[in-house]
């Protein structure tokens, strides 16, 4: 009787040990599970949670010292990075595979950043039905990360280190980069279709500097698609042919310069000058765009002074005439000064000239660079 409670007693222990010890194995890790993979979708960025998996350095992951083991090149790009700490990991990571398509091809950032605001704002959505642009653009902190995710980290418990793989599949980034070259070249097709009567506008010089954009930005997914040995859509334009049509607009487009009070033609001049320079035509009164200004000399009294001072100010405004519409400002004002009265106005009317000549460059340069396409 008592060996029996005995053996029954043991075997209710050992059957006690067998369920605890189930109840604290772990539960699979979120990076390697079916459903954590079937939730990288296209869509997905860069900072999607992933687990991290604690060991000595004995037991480092296969894909640490041979990556291609595990993600086989030819399903996945990657880039491996480490950090004294995670956050640190994950962006060498990424930094390590934005390098493989970056050593081929530098694009230019302003260019690449001026996109991504443009797509960010809304401003290409009313020229396309095709949201995938705008949300893959989203989504993603570079142009050639589009899809990127960080699939493991590491911690050697050993040093405290941190390591991290970043990868895009080949077959998904195939998918999405030709899918916005395809949408970019729609664009394109629908910001060029410019009316005739419209053609030497400004409107119409916004829309190919827009298409020197997207032409830049379809070299970039297309230097992707190249590197992973993906198709590259046809029929996509070097951005130099678009800067070609866009000099010949700026030369077909001219610009009255009018001065009210000017002195010998010189601050008209000043002004043309710039205008040339960049590209302009000058000259004529009855032009759709004009370049009004007014310039005044005026003597300035100071106490207990002997030296004259003349103060000079120019206010002017781009006027496009077809709508009364001030399209930018241009005011600059000083005093110069000398023991004549006479020779200090000349010398605030060349310190006009000077003036405007040195800045008017800069402040028709980021009024045209600002502009976006009506449609």
């Amino acid at each position: 009787m008592i060996r029996s409670k005995i053996h029954l007693f043991v075997l209710s222990f050992c059957l006690l040990v067998f369920l605890c010890s189930c109840a604290s194995v772990p539960p699979p890790s979120p990076s390697s599970s079916p459903s954590s993979q079937q939730q990288s979708g296209d869509n997905r960025g860069v900072d999607a949670v992933t687990a991290v998996s604690r060991s000595s350095t004995d037991g480092q992951p296969a894909w640490l010292t041979a990556t291609d083991s595990v993600f086989s090149r030819d399903s996945f790009v990657t880039g491996v990075g480490t950090g004294n700490n995670r956050n640190l990991a994950e962006k060498n990571a990424l930094t390590a595979l934005s390098s493989v398509f970056r050593n081929s091809l530098q694009a230019d950032e302003t260019i690449t950043n001026s996109y991504q605001e443009m797509v960010r704002s809304g401003s290409t959505a009313v020229w396309t039905e095709n949201t995938s642009v705008e949300n893959a653009i989203k989504t993603s902190t570079s142009m050639e990360l589009i899809g990127a995710e960080i699939r493991e980290v590491w911690n050697d418990t050993k040093t405290n280190y941190y390591y991290a793989v970043a990868v895009m599949e080949i077959p998904k980034t195939a998918r999405v980069y030709t899918q916005m070259i395809q949408d970019n070249q729609q664009i394109l097709s629908n910001l060029l279709d410019i009316p005739a009567d419209d053609r030497n506008s400004l409107d119409s010089l916004a829309r190919y500097q827009f298409a020197i954009t997207l032409a830049e930005v379809n070299q970039v997914f297309a230097n992707v698609l190249s590197v992973i040995g993906s198709p590259v859509p046809a029929g996509i334009k070097r951005p130099e042919e678009y800067r070609t049509e866009t000099a010949n607009i700026m030369k077909s487009i001219p610009v009255s310069v009018i001065v009210e009070n000017d002195r010998g033609n010189r601050i008209r001049d000043a002004f043309s000058s710039v205008l040339s320079a960049a590209g302009f035509k000058t000259g004529g009164n009855n032009t759709r765009y004009q370049l009004q200004a007014k310039f005044s000399l005026s003597e300035v009294q100071l106490p207990n002074q002997t030296i004259k001072f003349s103060r000079y100010v120019v206010d002017g405004n781009f006027v496009d005439t077809s709508t009364g519409a001030i399209l930018f400002p241009y005011n600059i004002n000083n005093r110069e000064g000398h023991t004549t009265q006479s020779e200090a106005d000349n010398r605030a009317l060349a310190a006009a000239e000077r003036k405007i000549k040195e800045d008017y460059s800069g402040t028709l340069t980021a009024y045209l660079s600002q502009l976006l396409p009506k449609k």
